[in-house]
């Protein structure tokens, strides 16, 4: 405590669960915008140019000060963030345009304050326009119970969190009372990410099973549960099968945890496809 400590690799990234998720989807060919609040300043520009860049339309609001993250590594293990949320918590409902969302699916990841009280009114807009939901909470949002979350979950489709989340909001402890619990108030499929114990879902009666490679060498695990999450979604938005899309969410994980950067190594939807042909991990199922 109170040392200046030496660090031996530094890096900037535009990182952030929705715009992770939104690359992750166009570089699996769907037409993809970001709805967000990015700042005007010079992080601001420089997440806007990346989603340019990347092919992902902006259809958001500007801010003052965009959100900005310290991740401090540890290689293999989990990694310390500290996270400074800017204009990002403060998207109103009434600064967005409406006529631009038009679509099949929502991804929701973290928003908090006036941005939560935004994203229970897409929901809302979501129920009235037959508009599917994948809902990827953070553990702030978890903590805060079901009761504060229940007016979007009764409307989810794809709920993916991970285990420390799923045991905040449901106030269970056992994996399966967890699924029993939340499954009273979620729409649709539950998902739960352990990471190096692998991730389940639920449909209701029967519980998939799967793990990580072994063999994967670990560089940086941020971004790792957005690279599943919405490597999941977009298999659910293709048709796939639960284990297809298991598959599919544990191979993009795998790819991003190998490099610096939670979007550097995300797989387009040939690579993904070539890899799932090539995947021999086993997709468990049996009745709870």
């Amino acid at each position: 405590m109170g040392d200046k400590i030496l660090i031996e690799h530094l890096d900037f990234q535009v990182g952030g669960g929705g715009t992770n998720s939104a690359v992750s989807f166009k570089r699996q060919g769907f037409k993809t915008a970001y709805l967000g609040k990015i700042g005007e300043d010079l992080n601001g520009v420089r997440v806007y140019s990346y989603l340019k860049k990347e092919g992902v339309d902006f259809i958001g609001s500007l801010g003052k000060e965009n959100g900005f993250s310290v991740i401090l590594d540890s290689v293999a293990d989990d990694r310390t963030i500290l996270n400074y949320k800017g204009c990002s918590n403060d998207l109103h409902y009434s600064e967005i345009n409406k006529s631009l969302l038009s679509t099949k699916w929502f991804y929701f990841s973290s928003m908090l304050e006036e941005s939560f009280k935004t994203m229970k009114k897409l929901a809302f807009y979501a129920s009235k326009n037959n508009i599917k939901i994948a809902f990827n909470p953070s553990i702030y949002q978890a903590s805060q119970g079901i009761n504060v979350l229940k007016s979007i979950l009764d409307k989810t489709d794809l709920l993916i969190f991970n285990k420390e989340e799923s045991q905040a909001l449901s106030g269970e402890e056992d994996v399966k009372k967890v699924l029993k619990r939340l499954k009273k108030y979620v729409k649709g499929f539950i998902v739960i990410t352990d990471g190096k114990r692998g991730a389940l879902l639920y449909d209701g009666k029967h519980v998939y099973e799967g793990k990580p490679s072994p063999d994967i060498k670990v560089v940086e695990t941020t971004g790792a549960g957005d690279a599943f999450a919405s490597a999941l979604t977009g298999a659910f938005i293709d048709g796939d099968s639960v284990t297809k899309a298991m598959k599919k969410g544990f191979i993009q994980a795998e790819a991003v945890i190998q490099s610096y950067g939670a979007k550097s190594n995300l797989l387009s939807k040939s690579e993904l496809l070539k890899k799932v042909r090539l995947d021999k991990r086993k997709i468990t199922k049996k009745k709870i």
